[in-house]
């Protein structure tokens, strides 16, 4: 048996190992096959990628680093350096390899100002996974749009690294788009989770109102998580949601929950005062802190 054929199949068992989460085996066999074939880019691409999702940037920058080097025209490789650059803050070699994968990316020294849509970004994707809107800053950035969960311990305006491989999509004005995996965050915001329940019919411009008043006075933002949230089963998630799905929650009937981000409690407080104030019939209970502002 030649060497390339041995390396090949210890390969094939690494990856094996990898889909079934045994990351340390497959990291030892892809270090076998590589020492087998130094020329053969493959395990050296498949160290970067167990690197990558075991969040360990520096392994994976150094590895995908050697396949583009090898093989310039790995567009995976390319993308996974780009992402594993924008994780330890080394702008030039993620503007590098964006350029590498064919991105005309404007010139800088610090973070890329490479705006690439809005979209939809799935924290958590190994665990209580929740898929909010987000602002994407560049191929590897975005920040997040949506009030999450506390569970998921992020806040609005946090900024994460994302993967680039979709899973799932979700649909926006009659588009399909790509759902991305959160892989690290790379920004934690300033803000505060609060929640306040009411009995009142909140309409669309009502809420309107209330965000007029976040954002003007209060640089702040509120999401009406019970017209917004919708809770579907993992297959869905990963794929593309039905219009009728046999899991989603309803709420409570006649309780609507606010979901209220300012930078203090105390301001969210005055938030609402003066929501009240604009809008007289709107009633509310007690404001209840789910996270509090970072800092």
């Amino acid at each position: 048996m030649s060497k390339k054929t041995q390396a090949i199949e210890i390969n094939e068992r690494g990856n094996s190992c990898r889909q079934s989460g045994n990351w340390q085996a497959a990291i030892e066999l892809y270090e076998q096959a590589a020492a087998l074939e130094p020329k053969w880019s493959s395990p050296l691409y498949n160290l970067g990628l167990v690197y990558k999702y075991q969040s360990r940037w520096e392994e994976s920058r150094e590895y995908n680093l050697r396949v583009t080097n090898m093989n310039p025209k790995d567009e995976a490789a390319w993308w996974n350096l780009g992402i594993a650059a924008t994780a330890l803050g080394d702008w030039k070699t993620a503007r590098a390899a964006w350029t590498g994968f064919g991105l005309k990316v404007p010139k800088g020294r610090g973070p890329i100002d490479f705006p690439c849509g809005f979209g939809p970004i799935r924290l958590n994707p190994e665990g209580n996974a929740e898929v909010v809107w987000a602002h994407r800053l560049c191929p590897a950035r975005a920040r997040l749009m949506n009030i999450p969960f506390p569970e998921s311990n992020h806040r609005w305006q946090d900024v994460v690294l994302n993967d680039g491989a979709p899973v799932g999509y979700r649909t926006y004005n009659g588009q399909e788009i790509p759902v991305f995996n959160e892989l690290a965050l790379l920004e934690p915001s300033a803000y505060g989770t609060y929640l306040v329940e009411s009995e009142s019919d909140i309409t669309p411009e009502m809420m309107v109102q209330l965000n007029e008043i976040a954002f003007r006075q209060y640089e702040g933002y509120a999401d009406n998580w019970t017209q917004s949230v919708r809770m579907i089963c993992r297959e869905c998630s990963e794929g593309t949601p039905h219009e009728k799905h046999e899991y989603e929650v309803s709420p409570s009937e006649g309780v609507q929950r606010i979901a209220i981000a300012t930078k203090s409690l105390g301001a969210a407080k005055d938030l609402l005062k003066a929501w009240k104030k604009q809008v007289k019939s709107v009633q509310f209970g007690k404001l209840q802190e789910l996270l509090p502002a970072a800092g």
